[in-house]
Parts: C-alpha cells; structure tokens; sequence
C-alpha cells in the first residue's frame, strides 16, 4: 500500500465518521421519537434524546480518554522506570510527524495495548506490563506503531464518540423498555393502531442497541487491518508486528479486572477472545498473514 493511499484512507475514515454517526444520530432520534409517542409528545422526545447525545458526546470527546485510562487502571511512564518505552514512543512520534503522546503503563500480565484521545495534540497510549515483559524490542516498537497509527488515523477519536453514542442508544431503548413494562403510557385511544405502535417500539428497543454494536464491531475490525499495514509502514519492518501477533495468540494470560468490554475494540487484541460477527478485531492468523505478505 503506497502512502498516498494511506492518506485517501485517513480521509476515508474521517468520511466514515461522520456517515457511522449520523446513523446513529438518527437511531437516537428515532428512539427519542419513539418515546415521546409512547409517554409524552413526539417534539418532546426527540428534544430530550438530542440533549442527552449532546451532552454524553461532549462528555465524551473532552473527558473521554482520562476514564477510558482510569478504568483500565493506567498509571503514567517514568522515563527512569521505562526508558526504552518513553524512547520508542518519542522515536516514532518524529517519524510521524506526530506530537509525543502521553505514555501510560496497565499492571496487567497480557500482551496488550491501547491508545485514546479525541486528536494527535491529546492522545495518550497506553501498554501493559506484560507487553513489556514478553515483547522483544521489535515486537514492542510494532505495537506501539500499531497504536501510534490508530491515533494518526483519528481512529481513536471516531471508536470514542461511537461507544458514547451506542451507549446513548442503549440507555434510550432501556429506558423505553422499562417504562413500558412498568407502566407509564399516555393513555390514547386507537386500539389495534396502539398496540402495533407499541410492539414496534419493543422490537426496535431489542434490536437497536444490538445492530449498532455490530456495526462498531464491524468497522473496528476493518480498523485494525488499516492500523498494522500503517503500523508497518511507520516502523518499516512488518514482522515486528506480526511476531508480536504471534506471541499475543498464544498468551493464555487471563485478563484483568480493569478489561473492560465496553472498550475491547479499542485494544491490539480483543482481551476477551471474542470471534466472529461479535469480535472486536479481525482473526489474528490473517492479521499476521497480510504483515508478513508485505
């Protein structure tokens, strides 16, 4: 892959960004909808579903990275604990063009890492200390360009205000759902007409929070492959990348109790194993395939 087409991909990305959330905007609406019929006025409803997306999204793109990092448990690097590390970061940073993010270190004995932050001017990355351990200085660097990729993407940013946003969609239906069965309607006569209406919201309730999480699967996975071909490009040495796949399929390390699932995607590797339609990230043998094809 020539960088010119890398850099049609950033945008394609960005342009994704904007078509991924705009579909979940209008699930939001269409929820919020949904509610104001049921319980209050149509306008009412969609005006309280917008408020709260807004005010989540703003959450989100400022304060979104510091609890991302607070809920794995990430304490920031010292350069005389982890000079290598620091070192690395800063080299590939030159070699990007990128500002050096933050650097921060998970206790936790898997092979893993991650990075966060809604632009290159406040992104932050973070590994574990099992990646510390069991990577070799090539395997590091090729994580760690994976994961200096995903911020020159904005990759980091896009999967942000995605999960806020399909987190928005799960509290509306689930509010939805629950005063559905509690009670709470308004009281409106059109008999068979109601009780379509009110079958509809349930299925859409069901179902909407499911489609939106295979839709963040699905680009997640499609993510990563851009995240090591760039990866590889920024460290020119592919195999670092691929070996440290290797190693990271075959770590039987448990994950800790700082993984959280809510922000699987958003690591090298899915902590959690996942396969298939509900994984975050796409098969490993065929991550390492295309790396060691280049």
């Amino acid at each position: 892959m020539e960088k010119a087409s890398f850099y049609e991909h950033i945008k394609g990305n960005k342009r994704n960004s904007v078509f991924l959330v705009s579909i979940v905007i209008g699930v939001i609406i269409f929820l919020g909808y949904i509610i104001g019929l049921l319980f209050i006025t149509p306008a009412a409803g969609v005006s309280m579903a917008i408020i709260i997306a807004i005010i989540f999204t703003l959450l989100g793109y400022y304060t979104g990275d510091n609890l991302v990092l607070s809920s794995a448990g990430a304490r920031e690097a010292k350069k005389e604990e982890y000079p290598y590390l620091i070192n690395t970061v800063e080299g590939l940073s030159i070699a990007s063009g990128l500002p050096a993010p933050k650097i921060y270190v998970i206790d936790d004995n898997a092979i893993n890492a991650f990075a966060t932050g809604r632009d290159p001017e406040h992104a932050s990355v973070a590994v574990t200390t099992g990646a510390l351990e069991k990577l070799n200085r090539s395997e590091l660097e090729g994580v760690l360009g994976h994961e200096m990729s995903h911020i020159n993407n904005y990759d980091v940013r896009f999967m942000m205000l995605t999960t806020v946003l399909v987190g928005v969609v799960v509290l509306l239906a689930d509010f939805m759902m629950r005063s559905m069965f509690f009670g709470g309607r308004r009281d409106r006569e059109g008999g068979n007409a109601q009780l379509i209406l009110i079958v509809v919201a349930l299925v859409f309730a069901i179902l909407s929070p499911i489609f939106m999480q295979l839709i963040v699967f699905a680009v997640s996975r499609k993510r990563e492959f851009l995240a090591d071909a760039s990866g590889a490009m920024l460290t020119r040495h592919p195999q670092g990348l691929a070996d440290a796949l290797k190693k990271i399929k075959d770590d039987n390390t448990k994950p800790s109790r700082t993984a959280n699932k809510a922000m699987a995607h958003m690591y090298i590797s899915n902590p959690f194993k996942g396969k298939h339609l509900w994984s975050t990230h796409p098969n490993v043998d065929e991550r390492i395939k295309r790396l060691e094809g280049m």
